[in-house]
């Protein structure tokens, strides 16, 4: 077998990207066009249906139609531990029930494909290669946007580590170059660790300093000690997304008013804590049980934002 050049294999590299992005040019009679950030929509993050997926009541195939019959939303946000095989036949499956049931799918949430900030040079190139599949699949679906999360190898030390920040960056410009013209903007979420200072994130903002990056702001997400609300307040000025969960220790009206002062416009993502039922670790639901419970909790969500952001004449 002849060797491979470097040459082909950047050719091979493009293939994919090509093969998605031609078709998802070629179907533009369907509605999951790019969408103005601008916008105020009341999206689903898909993890808030987490219990009834594992317990088997739904795939993400299932999606579309679960949201349009039994949800009454029309923006998803996904969740890439749920795709069972991205395949190009399965995306174009998913995308046509998208087109059936007209749903638009807004943002992918990648997890598993870490650290963007590793120590290891060749890891963090490993996980810039591993996030270009989701900014192919991104595009091909007419997402906005894939929420990243920044991480290193071992986040115990992370206060003590001078170039987190600097080497995370280089991570996210190396995965911008690869998402230029796409559409699909990179976004990292607080999500636990050095990833929920806001010190961090702003810097990280900063340095990488490129108008198709920004952050996913999620209520819950802050570090122990920290001013939930003050966090809020540092990022949602680099806010292109928002997690909106509700939860008796904290007072999710002044963290909406906190985005609205910051003039926000965007999604503003359902993403819903578990029922209560499910703190009864002796309890036993079917997943129709399961189902019925992530349900009612979205729907506490998403009748909150009603209350809050659209029925104040401010909404876009």
């Amino acid at each position: 077998m002849n060797d491979i050049k470097s040459n082909d294999i950047k050719s091979l590299a493009l293939t994919r990207r090509d093969l998605l992005c031609g078709a998802a040019a070629s179907s533009a009679a369907l509605p999951l066009a790019l969408h103005a950030a601008s916008k105020d929509e009341i999206s689903l993050q898909s993890w808030s249906l987490n219990r009834s997926y594992f317990a088997g009541y739904w795939k993400n195939l299932d999606l579309p139609r679960l949201m349009r019959e039994k949800l009454g939303l029309s923006v998803l946000e996904h969740v890439n531990q749920f795709f069972d095989l991205p395949t190009l036949a399965y995306l174009r499956r998913f995308r046509q029930s998208c087109a059936d049931y007209g749903i638009r799918c807004a943002l992918i949430m990648v997890d598993q494909e870490d650290p963007m900030a590793g120590r290891d040079a060749n890891a963090r190139a490993e996980a810039v290669t591993a996030h270009r599949k989701w900014v192919d699949i991104a595009h091909f679906l007419g997402c906005t946007s894939i929420r990243c999360n920044i991480r290193s190898e071992d986040e115990k030390d992370w206060q003590n580590d001078r170039d987190y920040v600097k080497r995370g960056a280089e991570s996210f410009r190396k995965l911008l170059e690869y998402a230029a013209g796409s559409g699909v903007t990179i976004l990292v979420e607080n999500h636990g660790g050095a990833s929920s200072n806001a010190e961090i994130l702003t810097s990280l903002v900063k340095e990488v300093n490129h108008p198709s990056f920004g952050l996913l702001v999620d209520f819950s997400n802050t570090n122990p000690g920290d001013d939930r609300y003050e966090v809020i307040r540092r990022l949602i000025p680099h806010a292109r997304s928002i997690s909106v969960k509700v939860d008796p220790r904290w007072d999710v009206d002044k963290l909406i008013d906190i985005c609205l002062q910051a003039n926000y416009h965007g999604c503003w993502g359902i993403e819903s804590m578990p029922h209560p039922k499910y703190r009864d670790r002796n309890a036993q639901f079917t997943p129709e049980q399961c189902f019925e419970l992530d349900r009612e909790t979205v729907f506490e969500v998403k009748s909150v934002i009603e209350r809050r952001v659209f029925r104040q004449g401010r909404a876009s």
